[in-house]
């Protein structure tokens, strides 16, 4: 099996807690992705799509834990069953909205880009909204949280570095 890197993140997170858990959690940000160049011709026709899934790896993540705490509070669950960044295989996932999308130099622009700045690119994939969405899907555990009205952390108030 052959995984390759096809460009990197270019964000103003720096940091894992600065960065927002979601898309949805900083919608107006624009990121970028830059494509190396022999991925940039791949490019065509992207910009024709309001939406793309990024793949990508959580690169900044080490290991990983069977149960996890998700922000919503509760008890521990199954990785598997949440979002959590420290994953068997590290790999993320997120459904931006495309911008502009500039194949000569290699750029796509997004909104909601919720990656840390040099986060590995795997792959883009278009959006469809008549494959990809399933409104009546239920959400798992989630669901007595959403009936209760707990809403999740997303972002994490900011806290500067320290400089010790």
């Amino acid at each position: 099996m052959e995984i390759r890197t096809i460009g990197y993140a270019r964000t103003q997170w720096q940091r894992r807690q600065d960065a927002p858990h979601q898309p949805r959690a900083a919608p107006e940000v624009v990121g970028e992705i830059l494509i190396e160049p022999a991925y940039r011709e791949a490019l065509a026709d992207l910009e024709s799509f309001q939406r793309i899934w990024v793949i990508f790896l959580f690169h900044q993540s080490t290991g990983f834990a069977a149960r996890v705490k998700p922000p919503r509070g509760g008890p521990k669950r199954g990785v598997l069953a949440t979002r959590a960044p420290n994953r068997p295989s590290q790999i993320g996932l997120s459904c931006v909205e495309v911008n502009a999308v500039n194949i000569e130099a290699g750029i796509v622009r997004a909104a909601g880009l919720d990656l840390l700045d040099g986060t590995p690119i795997l792959d883009l994939k278009p959006y469809l909204p008549e494959a990809d969405s399933f409104p009546q899907a239920g959400h798992g555990w989630l669901d007595s949280f959403r009936d209760a009205g707990i809403e999740p952390r997303l972002k994490k108030p900011y806290r500067p570095p320290s400089s010790g």
